[in-house]
């Protein structure tokens, strides 16, 4: 409750290094996720050192720096791009014990993406359990450069990228927060429909 209650993405960060291992670390916590059929049909890319520079320059080139609200957000010494991979669904639930479900036919045939699902399922785990382990962490969408970062990184166009993670020591000094900070969460209240929608 407490790692839930207090995290929150940090855009400031400390250009002080992670170790492989809490990055390893980190990645045994997620894919212990739920996963649809345990298919766990996702992987992470982790950048780190130059590779990070190539990813900001890539996705956030140096001209359009000049007005960025969060400096420090590129100090982060990792960024993780978590990957889903739909076909990777098509094939588990074609195997004995789920081609019941007829979900095995294709991607088409799935109502509902889990591979986005079950992705997004083992970001949330791996946000959580950086703020249990004292690191910042920032998930946040690649709007602009995508295919220059998949052609950079030999990514093929069949894993579909969630987005991108910051990740570091936080500095002491935060930036200013998201202009969404300061909207009100929902109560439980607001949320939940008991027996019937009202």
């Amino acid at each position: 409750m407490r790692v839930v209650r207090t995290r929150h993405m940090t855009r400031a960060f400390a250009n002080t290094v992670v170790p492989r291992s809490t990055i390893i670390e980190l990645l045994d916590l997620a894919v212990r996720a739920p996963s649809a059929g345990k298919t766990q049909g996702w992987s992470v890319l982790v950048l780190e050192n130059e590779d990070v520079q190539t990813f900001w320059d890539l996705s956030l080139p140096v001209e359009k720096r000049e007005n960025f609200a969060w400096p420090h957000l590129l100090d982060a010494p990792i960024i993780m791009l978590p990957f889903a991979d739909a076909q990777a669904y098509a094939d588990r639930y074609a195997e004995p014990d789920k081609s019941h479900t007829g979900l095995g036919a294709s991607v088409e045939a799935w109502p509902t993406p889990y591979w986005t699902i079950d992705a997004s399922f083992a970001v949330m785990t791996l946000l959580l359990g950086a703020h249990d382990m004292g690191l910042g962490s920032l998930f946040f969408a690649v709007f602009n450069g995508e295919e220059k970062v998949r052609s950079h990184f030999g990514v093929p166009h069949s894993q579909q990228l969630i987005g991108a993670i910051a990740l570091g020591w936080p500095r002491e000094e935060q930036e200013r927060a998201g202009r969404s900070a300061s909207r009100q969460r929902r109560t439980a209240d607001e949320v939940a429909h008991f027996g019937r929608w009202r």
